[in-house]
Formats: C-alpha cells, sequence, structure tokens
C-alpha cells in the first residue's frame, strides 16, 4: 500500500514578492513529509488571469463578430436607402420645387432609415426571445444577458442606422431641382 497524497491548495498571505517564499514553503512542506509534492506555485492574481483568460477571449472573439455584423448592418440600411433615393430623385425634385425644403427630405430620408432599423430590430428582439426560449430548454443552467445590454445593444442599432441614413439624406436634399425633373 502506498503512502496517499494530501491534495489541496496552501494560500499564504505576503506582504513582499510572494515567489522569494516558494523555495522556504517548499522546504518546510518537504520537511514535513518528503513524498508530499509541492506543484506550481502561483499568486492569486495568477490563479484569477488563467480562470478568466477563457472568457476574455470569448469577449474579444464575441465582439469581433458584433463589430463585423453591426458594419454590414449599416451598410445594409445605406445602400437600401441609396437606391431608394436614386429611384426618388424626380420625387425629391418635384417636391423641391413646389416649395419643400431639403430639411424636410433630409429628415424624411433619415426617418425612413430609423424605421427600418427599428422593423429590423422589433424581428430581431422576437427570433431572439423564441431561441433563447428553445435554448433554455435545451441547456439547464445557460445564462441569459440582463436587460443593460440588450437595452444598450438596441440604442446603438438605432443610432447606427440612423448614421448610416445621414448620406442618402444628404443626397436627397441636394437633389437639383431641373436635372430631377429632366430625368426619366
Amino acid at each position: 500500500m502506498g503512502r496517499q497524497h494530501i491534495r489541496g491548495r496552501l494560500f499564504i498571505h505576503a506582504s513582499a514578492n510572494p515567489y522569494s517564499l516558494v523555495t522556504p514553503v517548499t522546504q518546510i512542506i518537504r520537511g514535513m513529509s518528503v513524498e508530499q509534492p509541492v506543484e506550481r506555485a502561483a499568486t492569486l492574481e495568477d490563479v484569477r488571469a488563467e480562470v478568466l483568460t477563457p472568457d476574455r477571449l470569448n469577449t474579444v472573439v464575441f465582439g469581433i463578430f458584433a463589430a463585423v455584423a453591426l458594419a454590414i448592418a449599416l451598410v445594409g440600411v445605406a445602400g437600401v436607402l441609396a437606391f431608394s433615393v436614386s429611384a426618388r430623385t424626380r420625387e425629391f425634385g418635384v417636391r423641391l420645387a413646389i416649395g419643400a425644403q431639403p430639411r424636410q427630405l433630409l429628415t424624411s430620408v433619415i426617418a425612413e432609415g430609423a424605421v427600418m432599423a427599428t422593423a429590423g430590430v422589433a424581428a430581431g428582439a422576437a427570433f431572439g426571445y423564441v431561441l433563447v426560449r428553445l435554448a433554455r430548454s435545451a441547456f439547464e443552467d445557460m445564462q441569459t444577458p440582463s436587460a443593460l445590454p440588450v437595452v444598450g445593444s438596441v440604442f446603438i442599432l438605432l443610432a447606427a442606422a440612423v448614421v448610416a441614413s445621414v448620406l442618402p439624406a444628404a443626397r436627397a436634399a441636394r437633389v437639383d431641382v431641373t436635372e430631377a425633373l429632366r430625368s426619366e
């Protein structure tokens, strides 16, 4: 029958460099039991960093994916609105000719982008809610984010859609009336 090794951790509070205590503490433990292994001396900071590293990697990876998704959404909103503005050039020219102010056109195109983004966020929220319900039934210990990150994401998406709408809206507000009325 072999000797049993005691498994556990020894924590020492040190006011000086903790690594300078590794050799004396190891000698004390070996003095008590020659066969007792002493493995991996580390500070609490080292252990905490080791435990949190996978979470940090996940955060970075998901952050990159979120940034790419946001960029794709911005390009999509700007593209749809740019197409809409170019298709409605004549309409914008007529509206300007009968007295509409460029600011009104600017506001209407930005509002169109905001409505489009709101519809997308609402559809995404509904789909996400259903997906979370399904995932919770499959995974018992699944944690969902609190309301703050979700609400923050909604505001970021809506603000990004408004920003993406500005360029097409500015183009609509700068339509040359005479050129627009001659087109088509």
